[in-house]
């Protein structure tokens, strides 16, 4: 089903008959139903100074044919960048044009009670933990039109729970590779941790020659009490296709949020980060990077709001803008009335690479507290003369010089991914970009 890019035409007949196809629970339905219900009453969102009324949102197939995957060996060599088929990860998911193709969990963790597997699954085995979080806390399927389009026509995802008191020390990760024309990439990733619970999730969301193509990813992390999630992503969407990227934390007391997110789309993206530190001594942590090149259009939005007394948030955004391509990117740090001894702080860079290239840094600080800590900084220019003329110094080329300097430039978001392979993945696809 294709839906038109301004009125949104739909058929509640097919999105049920989709919903029962893929056995969903009855309660799932209602909210499908509900979100393609309000639609057209939905504005869509208005991010800051970039104008998305002609980026195609809504012109998308969102029943994808099935896939199959007999051995890891048959993964494209892309793929084979973040996953070792010789020796895949012990705590491993894959979803190919939003199926699930390969699933696996350690015996040790499962015992645990800890769960980790595709939406669909998660709804049919774990139905009622999942209603409980399901576009509850962080996000709400009204809030605008594209979140509803999300929750109307989500078709894949993954949900992971884990337990109260399970600390799990090995990276869990998830790959969503996507290579169907025409494509809605509808994803949906629900993170539980109960309290004093501790988990890693890394990501890689990845497509190939999807012309027309649609993304509109969701992710909701709940930290209970005490627990840290630590969430890395790399995204490297094609050309063809416009993304809007909406991934939220709620921090409870002392729980941490950290995210690490390498923003890599070839196309027009909309991406929103936000963390709500509820509770106190809470922590948020956001560092992100991006590279734009070509005609790219991209908006960075990352916001970490504080709520909870002596809550602590750290924002870090670090872009490169080359060719064409133009971006924004905001830092929001806010502080609630009530939020005593928080501190918020954040830094933006924004290196442009020639004269065609733009990009704004833009720190806001929102405070409506007396008795807090808050700072900002932000810098848009050229690389460093200085940085090269020390490099050359010393005998390096003026184009391995720069690369050098915005490789450094970029390194406080690699590193703080935590498998080695998707490290790798985003620094590979950092050269191609600039190169």
């Amino acid at each position: 089903m294709a839906v038109e890019t301004n009125i949104i035409s739909f058929d509640e007949k097919e999105v049920r008959t989709f919903s029962d196809q893929r056995g969903e629970p009855a309660w799932f339905l209602e909210a499908r139903l509900a979100a393609l219900s309000n639609l057209n009453a939905l504005p869509m969102p208005s991010p800051d100074k970039t104008s998305i009324k002609r980026w195609n949102f809504t012109d998308f197939t969102y029943e994808l044919p099935a896939s199959n995957l007999s051995s890891l060996d048959q993964l494209p060599e892309q793929l084979k960048t973040v996953v070792n088929p010789e020796k895949p990860a012990e705590n491993l998911l894959i979803l190919k044009d939003q199926h699930a193709v390969y699933q696996s969990l350690s015996k040790d963790l499962a015992d645990k009670g800890v769960v980790f597997t595709d939406l669909n699954t998660a709804l049919k085995e774990h139905s009622d933990l999942v209603k409980s979080y399901y576009l509850n806390e962080a996000v709400k399927a009204d809030e605008h039109r594209l979140t509803a389009l999300h929750a109307a026509f989500v078709n894949g995802g993954a949900f992971l729970y884990v337990p109260k008191n399970v600390v799990i020390e090995e990276p869990l990760q998830a790959v969503y590779w996507n290579e169907a024309e025409g494509a809605g990439f509808f994803n949906h990733v629900l993170i539980v941790a109960e309290e004093n619970a501790a988990v890693t999730y890394v990501e890689s969301n990845m497509s190939t020659g999807n012309e027309h193509a649609v993304g509109n990813i969701v992710a909701e992390v709940i930290a209970k009490n005490n627990a840290q999630v630590k969430f890395g992503a790399v995204d490297l969407l094609a050309s063809s296709m416009t993304s809007y990227i909406n991934r939220r934390g709620i921090a409870h007391r002392d729980a941490r949020i950290d995210w690490a997110l390498g923003q890599m789309n070839e196309g027009d993206t909309i991406s929103d980060n936000l963390t709500l530190l509820m509770g106190d001594n809470s922590y948020g942590d956001t560092k992100s990077v991006s590279v734009g090149r070509g005609e790219q259009k991209q908006n960075f939005s990352t916001n970490i709001t504080h709520y909870g007394k002596a809550s602590e948030g750290y924002i870090l955004q670090h872009g490169v803008m080359k060719d064409s391509a133009s971006s924004i990117f905001n830092g929001i740090g806010k502080i609630e009335h009530g939020a005593v001894k928080a501190n918020a702080e954040q830094t933006s860079r924004v290196l442009m690479l020639n004269d065609r290239a733009r990009g704004d840094a833009n720190p806001i600080l929102l405070i409506e507290e007396d008795d807090v800590t808050a700072g900002h900084a932000a810098s848009v220019g050229r690389v460093d003369p200085s940085q090269l003329f020390y490099l050359m110094s010393r005998g390096i080329s003026r184009t391995e010089a720069e690369r050098l300097v915005i490789r450094g430039f970029l390194a406080p978001v690699l590193k703080e991914l935590p498998i080695e392979a998707v490290q790798k993945q985003l620094a590979a696809v950092i050269e191609r970009k600039l190169s």
